[in-house]
């Protein structure tokens, strides 16, 4: 009995630390990774990032916050109060928000499978296809 407890408790801590954040440096994210957030981010300054349940989550100076996949593809960024850079929006979903939300920055955009969602400054949560035609809007 006691040597089943024991098993039990390691396979239980075994579980645990795979999932725990592991911290990463820049030069350890992936390529694509590092790539992007040069091309999009080079003037705000990389802060941490760690490595959780299969992706990473990367923290940058003035408080945006970016999701990759292990391969380095973005999945979500969170600006929370400053504009996502325009290049990482798509024209479709660009020229929505500009006519029906003309006074509104989107500060937020997540990548999904079947297709994006975008926050506004406002909070308002705006859905989309991948092809960019609006969904629905969720309060």
């Amino acid at each position: 009995m006691k040597k089943v407890f024991l098993l039990l408790l390691s396979v239980i801590a075994l579980n645990v630390h795979a999932f725990a954040d592991i911290p990463v440096t820049f030069a350890q994210l992936p390529q694509k990774a590092q790539q992007f957030i040069n091309k999009h981010f080079s003037n705000v300054g990389f802060l941490s990032a760690k490595q959780d349940d299969g992706e990473y989550e990367v923290m940058l100076k003035d408080g945006t916050k970016i999701d990759f996949t292990l391969q380095g593809d973005w999945k979500e960024v969170d600006c929370h109060v400053t504009a996502v850079p325009a290049a990482l929006i798509p024209t479709a979903i660009a020229q929505y928000v500009k006519t029906n939300f003309p006074n509104n920055i989107i500060t937020k955009i997540e990548k999904k499978y079947n297709g994006y969602d975008i926050e506004l400054e406002t909070d308002l949560e705006l859905k989309f296809d991948k092809s960019g035609k609006f969904l629905y809007a969720d309060d």
